[in-house]
């Protein structure tokens, strides 16, 4: 919860402060998952935190309209990161299933191509979301993940 609310609440504070400063206002990117719209078992706090990422970047959009701040939510699927590859055999033993079946059957068995997410997929749609010239996308979550969680 500190790392992933904490730590955006208060980054986002001194950031507005710089914003709101500036005539031509600013754009906040936030980093959310899949799981900034849905739930699963086993993961309350980060769930609940990334839930709450959603909530504070609709709040700022909002709030920093009135001097052109923008603000979204990058919401990715599973990129195979440090974290993840760690999870496989975690998921592996406790499910009795191969890696390679965790992988397929249980991490990506929902996207259209049995591909992970990049984090250049992700680094794409931040500059996309920071160079956008108006408010059109603001307050909005942008769920990057290969057709996972399609809603």
């Amino acid at each position: 919860m500190a790392v992933h609310l904490d730590g955006a609440f208060l980054v986002t504070g001194a950031a507005l402060r710089q914003m709101y400063r500036q005539e031509n206002g600013g754009s906040l990117i936030y980093m959310g998952s899949v799981h900034s719209k849905l739930a699963s078992p086993l993961k309350a706090p980060y769930v609940a935190a990334k839930h709450g990422l959603l909530g504070l970047c609709r709040t700022v959009a909002k709030e920093g309209a009135a001097h052109r701040v923008r603000a979204n939510v990058i919401c990715p699927g599973f990129v195979r990161t440090p974290l993840v590859d760690r999870q496989i055999p975690e998921q592996a033993e406790a499910l009795g299933m191969t890696e390679e079946a965790v992988v397929r059957d249980v991490m990506l068995k929902d996207t259209v191509d049995g591909e992970f997410t990049t984090l250049e997929d992700s680094a794409e749609v931040a500059l996309h979301l920071a160079a956008f010239p108006t408010a059109a996308l603001t307050g909005q979550s942008v769920v990057v993940s290969h057709g996972w969680y399609m809603q």
